[in-house]
């Protein structure tokens, strides 16, 4: 009988996109949801759901039944750290062999970002725990240009950044859900570090002029001060900690240090890492 991959935050970007990559090659599939209700975008793949909520550990065992390898996503919120290490030692006490964990790129620079080393000391609790992992830190997402960018571009054809002259290696979460499942599925990737970017270093103008070629309408990039772009998380709810960790990841993006081109995509799945234009043709519907 194959075993079954629970995937946390299965109706997530990431976990979405992980679940129809499985579900694509025949894996069985248990789906770690907060709601069955929300998790339409994911039913069409017919996986297991099972509800199961983060901040609540007794929810745990029922979904790490029988699981013998874990897909670890957490919120993208900080703080998230007690959660780890109540979920790794739920996966150690129901025989779970291997993790993979989606972490960032960066989690191990020094002395890194506030997102970074909140990454790495997650990262530590699950290789201290004893548990074969593979830790996939990959690169900003495509996505987040339709999810939190989609609507300036669809109403006022603008995309607003601090971010004016910074070039990042920004990638596909198909292409990071692709590298999950192959090491899920495939031997060897146990111990394993894989830093995951797509194939070029893109500014925030150079997508305003690629997302202007798809939709057929000029897309303008305009420069916004670090000060507001928090200002405005924290007044639409963000907590004031992670709005300042945002900030400092965009003085990252603007100095450049996150520009580096790897080839890890295309290393592990055979495939070369989506562009940023491919990626646009393919959600152009987000942005019209």
């Amino acid at each position: 009988m194959a075993a079954t991959i629970l995937i946390t935050g299965a109706n997530g970007t990431v976990g979405g996109d992980l679940t129809a990559e499985l579900a694509n090659h025949g894996v069985k599939i248990r789906a770690g949801v907060r709601s069955k209700l929300r998790a339409r975008n994911i039913v069409a793949y017919e996986p297991e759901l099972v509800e199961m909520d983060l901040a609540r550990p007794d929810t745990f065992p029922d979904a790490l039944y029988g699981i013998e390898q874990l897909f670890l996503l957490t919120p993208f919120t900080g703080g998230t750290t007690e959660i780890v290490q109540n979920l790794v030692n739920a996966a150690k006490a129901a025989g779970v062999s291997h993790i993979v964990r989606l972490s960032a790129y960066g989690a191990d620079a020094e002395p890194g970002i506030t997102l970074g080393r909140w990454h790495r000391a997650e990262e530590k609790i699950i290789q201290e725990s004893g548990i074969p992992v593979t830790i996939l830190r990959p690169n900003g997402f495509f996505q987040n240009f339709a999810e939190i960018d989609g609507r300036s571009i669809k109403t006022q054809n603008a995309i607003y950044s601090p971010v004016t002259v910074g070039k990042a290696s920004f990638v596909d979460t198909r292409d990071i859900a692709a590298v999950a499942a192959k090491a899920l599925t495939e031997p060897g990737h146990e111990g394993k570090i894989y830093e995951i970017t797509g194939p070029e270093a893109i500014s925030y103008t150079e997508i305003a002029e690629q997302l202007s070629t798809v939709t057929g309408r000029t897309i303008s990039f305009v420069p916004v001060p670090e000060e507001a772009v928090r200002d405005g998380m924290v007044a639409a709810g963000a907590p004031e900690a992670l709005a300042d960790a945002l900030v400092e990841l965009f003085q990252l993006y603007e100095a450049g240090y996150a520009g580096r081109v790897l080839p890890t995509v295309e290393e592990i799945t055979g495939k070369p890492a989506r562009t940023f234009a491919q990626y646009a043709a393919d959600y152009a519907a987000a942005f019209s």
